[in-house]
């Protein structure tokens, strides 16, 4: 966010470990790797069949679902697809300054011209074609991501567009003021990766609500110490962390109620138990840490 804003270019690639191009894959990794035991131990992983609902079947393209290796895979393939192509290629012939962020297949482009964003926006489904990957259509987007109430660096337009969001490794970007006033970039949790993690977490308190109230408490303590962990490490996240405490409790107080026909886990009850035995809350030093202002 150096650039006091940009016009950011949100992408997603359809089934990326699914349609990965076993050709160009070890095309890029003979660039890489010169050791003959290793690439024909790669190769095996690639060739091995995939055993779902009792059938086995040999995929032509993609890496194994849930492999060690294929995080690996994916991020050799797409710095040699993506980010040596974006450094040697797309930035010098852009007219502003730009940059890529990238993790495994999740990535995106900021510009702080919108021409150069849109220019990119255009040359993407051809590149990632060539290699056999596709840009989701629907998924992927153009957003003015500018600070408010700075117009944006574009020729075609002169109206200053609403800054926009998006969203980034489950965290939503947004702009907003800090104490002091200042604008900031705030992230929050995802709305996907929120819903996602409670219905993780309201299915096992469903299927576990026969232990005794002590180890689930205890398992509980764990998932949600998991949950701050990740998601309570950035600035304007407490309102979700705090949200998701609460929607924790009242899912374990709802399935504690129906362990009897009569129910017998009330709101006093557990109220008293979670005194001896607290549901952990967000971490205090997330109230304490401060934004700073993006200039």
């Amino acid at each position: 966010m150096g650039l006091g804003g940009c016009w950011l270019v949100e992408v997603d690639i359809r089934k990326f470990f699914d349609t990965l191009d076993h050709r160009h894959l070890r095309e890029l990794l003979r660039h890489r790797v010169r050791d003959g035991v290793l690439l024909r131990l790669i190769d095996k992983w690639l060739r091995a069949g995939v055993l779902e609902d009792g059938s086995l079947t040999y995929p032509e393209a993609g890496t194994p679902q849930g492999g060690v290796i294929s995080p690996l895979l994916s991020n050799i393939y797409l710095h040699s697809v993506l980010d040596v192509w974006f450094e040697a290629e797309v930035k010098p012939r852009l007219k502003g300054r730009a940059f890529l962020v990238r993790y495994a297949d999740d990535f995106v482009m900021g510009n702080a011209r919108e021409e150069d964003a849109r220019r990119v926006l255009a040359v993407l489904p051809k590149r990632f074609g060539k290699y056999g990957l596709t840009i989701h259509p629907d998924k992927t987007r153009l957003v003015p991501f500018v600070r408010p109430g700075r117009g944006p660096a574009s020729a075609s337009s002169t109206a200053v567009p609403p800054p926009g969001s998006f969203d980034f490794l489950g965290f939503t970007h947004v702009w907003s003021r800090s104490k002091q006033g200042y604008w900031v970039v705030k992230q929050q949790t995802a709305g996907s990766r929120f819903r996602r993690a409670f219905t993780r977490i309201a299915e096992w308190c469903r299927l576990n609500r026969h232990l005794p109230v002590g180890e689930q408490c205890a398992v509980l303590r764990q998932k949600l110490r998991g949950h701050y962990g990740y998601y309570g490490g950035v600035v304007g996240n407490l309102r979700c962390l705090q949200r998701f405490h609460w929607e924790t409790t009242r899912v374990w107080q709802k399935w504690l109620w129906r362990r009897r026909r009569q129910g017998w886990f009330g709101w006093e009850r557990l109220k008293a138990f979670l005194s001896r035995q607290p549901l952990p809350p967000p971490p205090t030093w997330v109230t304490r840490r401060a934004a700073t202002a993006v200039t």
